[in-house]
């Protein structure tokens, strides 16, 4: 059972934490890519391309990663870009500062609003829980995201039976109001896009992956495991669209107004964690990437070279985040997401999709 479980699922479960607190943890990005087209247009975006393209992205990049054995992102990258592989590199540099930027920017708004903490001390305590986590390694690293996934379903779960069970006979009348559903579809693409773009950062958690089958049912399960939340999530904001369209943080909105203390807390918390896990996942995957070249050189990346480049990513996160979430996450993410589509998705629907239908496995 703990075998299947590492080999299925444990890889969506990874994903999952990695890209849920730059992906939708504050719902500021279900509103930037999704609730603006209108509830139905959004809903639909989330369900139909979203859903299916990271599912189908990661299946042929579980089953890529497991023919060739590259599991580090610089050996993955080479097998599908070539020599084009570098410009993935500077874009994911790019995302781990903006990705943490925006948690860090999140979480000293979250702690001050919900604890009265500083925000500047609820950053710098972000900030060195990540240090830490990298600092530990792989196997923890895989332990707490698989744990914590489970205290992230059952937070978002409760948000939205309260929400139903306080706004849910508006719901009907929210999805009846006229919107701009023109754009959803290609939207939900590019938030795929740009979400397909943590591959290369949990490439360390599909080791167990040993067939093609396991591969293909691990993507299929990645796109589903890493979306119900969002879902309710989204069916959450939707009884206070249009309002909530300009609000920057909108789950602090509808937690004002559920009046819930337990669950304004609950949820502060497990997104504390869910950040931890974000920025320590991306920056391990940094890590990784270092540790590969020195291996091949006959050197070793130490621990405390590993926080050491942690730290230097985090600092500099922290200097971006005072540009603010709604201008980091609306021109950030939607220049990235454009980016990804052109380095990263056509290759691997186009490429990817040849060589593992080809099925030449490398020694």
């Amino acid at each position: 059972m703990l075998s299947v479980f590492k080999r299925l699922i444990m890889p969506g479960l990874v994903f999952q934490s990695i890209g849920i607190a730059g992906g939708y943890g504050t719902g500021r990005e279900l509103v930037e890519f999704f609730l603006q087209y209108g509830p139905v247009g959004g809903l639909l975006g989330i369900v139909i391309p979203a859903t299916l393209v990271i599912s189908f992205g990661c299946a042929i990049s579980f089953e890529l990663t497991r023919m060739s054995q590259s599991y580090d992102y610089r050996k993955f990258l080479k097998e599908l870009l070539g020599r084009g592989w570098f410009l993935y590199e500077i874009a994911y540099l790019f995302t781990v500062l903006l990705v943490v930027a925006v948690v860090t920017a999140a979480i000293g708004t979250l702690v001050t609003e919900t604890f009265g903490i500083p925000a500047n001390a609820g950053s710098i305590a972000l900030l060195l829980a990540v240090a830490f986590l990298v600092f530990k390694g792989t196997e923890v690293i895989e332990g707490v995201m698989s744990v914590w996934s489970l205290v992230l379903y059952g937070v978002y779960g409760s948000i939205f039976v309260a929400s139903m069970y306080a706004f849910g006979s508006t719901l009907g009348d929210s999805f009846a109001l006229p919107a701009e559903n023109d754009g959803w579809f290609f939207s939900g693409v590019r938030y795929a896009g740009l979400m397909l773009s943590l591959i290369p950062a949990i490439l360390f958690a599909t080791t167990h992956i040993k067939t093609r089958r396991d591969a293909v049912l691990a993507g299929m399960l990645t796109g589903p495991l890493y979306l119900i939340p969002a879902v309710l999530f989204f069916l959450a904001l939707v009884p206070h669209y249009p309002l909530i369209l300009e609000r920057p943080v909108p789950v602090n909105y509808v937690l004002e107004l559920l009046d819930l203390r337990w669950l304004q807390m609950a949820f502060v918390v497990m997104l504390i964690g869910t950040f931890v896990e974000t920025g320590s996942g991306m920056i391990h995957a940094v890590n990784e990437r270092i540790a590969g070249t020195l291996e091949a050189v006959g050197k070793e990346h130490s621990p405390r070279n590993r926080a050491f480049v942690a730290l230097l990513l985090l600092i500099a996160a922290f200097m971006i985040s005072s540009f603010g979430m709604i201008e980091l996450i609306g021109r950030g993410y939607g220049a990235l997401s454009w980016a990804y589509l052109i380095i990263l998705v056509v290759p691997l629907f186009t490429v990817g999709i040849w060589k593992v239908v080809k099925g030449v496995e490398k020694a």
